[in-house]
């Protein structure tokens, strides 16, 4: 029987992407999906497909910049259906640019939505999954925590911090609670639609259409980190497409 069977798993960053393929793949093997993004249309599209092929959605617009989004999209998945198993800390930005451009607005969303909005994943869930005595954090970090390249060092150092965060998590989590990094690379989303530097944009955009992999071989990669027995802890999983360097 599948670890996934009758799971309530929370998804930020549910409605494309990585996101939206992994809410899907869960749903198919039995998981209870719980739904968050800031794009309503989306979200209620996506619940529609899951129910339609006979799975079972709940969402909510979430923002994760925003703490009681993220707080209401947790008490969604314990409201409706009694606990949550999993949060996967999923919504994430990256409109890199050169530092001299000094975008910093850009800087501020990169920190507010990859690692603020980590960090108020783990302050909803936390204190239920110590209440229930049981539950997961997967986190998505990045390739880019490992190799710093030029364009990307705050969105590098955004993807450190997750690992950081989440390896700090890991070891005070004790013998109950699981924490999993997931750190794709290269991988075919609509990434580049927060990106606000046009040339950078449309290089990436080239190589994303060139190597990159799909969504749903990291949406594989995140149910086989949550089918695991209860006992076994899948701390961490780099996946990149076989082409990049």
């Amino acid at each position: 029987m599948s670890g996934i069977k009758g799971k309530v798993i929370a998804i930020t960053g549910a409605s494309s992407g990585i996101g939206e393929a992994a809410a899907l793949l869960l749903a198919e093997r039995g998981a209870k999906v719980v739904l968050g993004a800031r794009g309503a249309g989306r979200l209620e599209a996506l619940a529609s497909r899951i129910a339609d092929a006979g799975g079972e959605a709940a969402y909510a617009v979430t923002d994760v910049r925003r703490r009681d989004d993220v707080l209401g999209l947790v008490n969604l998945a314990c409201e409706r259906y009694g606990k949550l198993d999993v949060l996967i800390n999923n919504a994430g930005v990256m409109p890199i640019s050169p530092l001299d451009e000094l975008r910093v607005q850009d800087w501020e969303d990169m920190i507010d939505i990859n690692v603020k909005g980590v960090l108020y994943g783990i302050a909803a869930a936390l204190p239920v999954f110590r209440k229930q005595g049981f539950g997961h954090f997967v986190n998505t970090a990045s390739t880019a925590a490992f190799r710093i390249v030029p364009n990307m060092a705050v969105y590098a150092g955004t993807k450190f911090a997750v690992r950081a965060i989440s390896e700090g998590l890991r070891q005070e989590a004790g013998d109950k609670l699981r924490v999993t990094i997931i750190s794709p690379g290269m991988t075919r989303t609509n990434f580049a639609e927060s990106m606000t530097n046009p040339e950078i944009k449309a290089k990436l955009e080239e190589s994303r259409d060139e190597i990159a992999m799909p969504a749903d071989a990291i949406a594989r990669a995140v149910a086989y980190a949550i089918e695991q027995p209860e006992d076994v802890d899948v701390s961490e999983v780099i996946i990149r497409p076989t082409a990049q360097g």
